[in-house]
């Protein structure tokens, strides 16, 4: 099982890095629908298709990081204080995540209320927690 050890780590390195930037991007779509005039329907329905297309795709990114850290988690046992608080920040990031499904739902059906301003700042929400887990994981302060 050791001989994976390596492999299973940069997978999930990997991963974490592609999802993370699909939650980078995906709200700066959502900045840009928020922009978009009422009258220009095409410019709308192309940002609708790449947030859905991207949404998918980071998803799933997301879904396999989450499963190879847990493999690591378990598979190797791993413990400590800091261990519970990047899982505690991981489970924000998947609500993170489910809440940009919300957003593009309610941009879907042309239900959006939120400024392109507070998209902005919900934007810099994953950069924060991949500071914060970042740290965790290199220092392991407890």
């Amino acid at each position: 099982m050791q001989e994976y050890y390596l492999w299973v780590k940069s997978l999930h390195i990997f991963l974490v890095a592609s999802w993370f930037a699909g939650l980078f991007y995906l709200p700066r779509i959502f900045v840009n629908l928020a922009e978009v005039p009422a009258d220009s329907v095409a410019e709308r329905e192309r940002l609708i298709g790449m947030a859905r297309r991207l949404f998918r795709f980071m998803s799933l990114l997301g879904l396999l990081a989450v499963s190879f850290g847990m493999w690591l988690w378990w598979g190797w046992q791993f413990t400590g204080g800091w261990l519970y608080t990047k899982v505690a920040l991981v489970c924000v990031l998947i609500g993170y995540n489910l809440a940009c499904d919300v957003l593009l739902d309610a941009f879907i059906r042309g239900r959006n209320r939120r400024s392109s301003r507070w998209f902005r700042v919900f934007n810099e929400v994953p950069t924060v927690l991949l500071l914060v887990i970042v740290v965790l994981v290199i220092n392991k302060p407890f």
